[in-house]
């Protein structure tokens, strides 16, 4: 019993030199992580992923639609067949991945990190990618399907890629 409450004393004196509340580390526990894992048919929809992560991860026939993804980091993934329409994606981390046969219909992107990721037979209809970083070879693939308008936000798709 000892030890545990060294360990406990240890831990709080930590978080409060830090800063972190003690109620913030409680009640607020590390995201939810799925790196490094091959996920097929798995159902998300309508769930609460905020900040989770699917890192490295090989997706097929995945459905994340309509889920709250807020600050997600899907960084070095794979996907296949993988359905985001309405997600929230915002300020997410998707760099590096491979979207093939993807639904981003009505997904809100903004201020999502796309760099170095690449888009084949990806529907974006309605998407908002306002404030997404993007590099110029994926916004002018993308420009080529932009159409459609936000059902949330109101931002037209080719505005949010500042489409010619």
């Amino acid at each position: 019993m000892a030890m545990f409450q060294f360990f406990l004393a240890v831990w709080l004196s930590l978080n409060l030199w830090t800063g972190t509340p003690l109620a913030q580390a409680v009640l607020y526990p590390p995201a939810l992580s799925y790196s490094e894992a091959e996920l097929i048919d798995r159902d998300f929809s309508e769930q609460q992923l905020a900040s989770a992560e699917f890192a490295g991860c090989t997706l097929r026939s995945v459905n994340f639609h309509n889920a709250d993804l807020r600050g997600a980091v899907f960084s070095v993934s794979w996907m296949t067949d993988v359905d985001f329409r309405g997600a929230d994606l915002s300020n997410a981390m998707l760099d590096q991945v491979s979207f093939v046969d993807t639904d981003l219909r009505n997904a809100q992107l903004t201020d999502t990190i796309l760099l170095r990721s690449t888009f084949d037979n990806v529907q974006i209809d309605g998407a908002d990618f306002t404030g997404a970083i993007l590099d110029r070879a994926q916004v002018k693939q993308l420009c080529r399907n932009a159409q459609g308008t936000h059902p949330i936000t109101g931002v037209s798709t080719r505005d949010s890629l500042y489409c010619p």
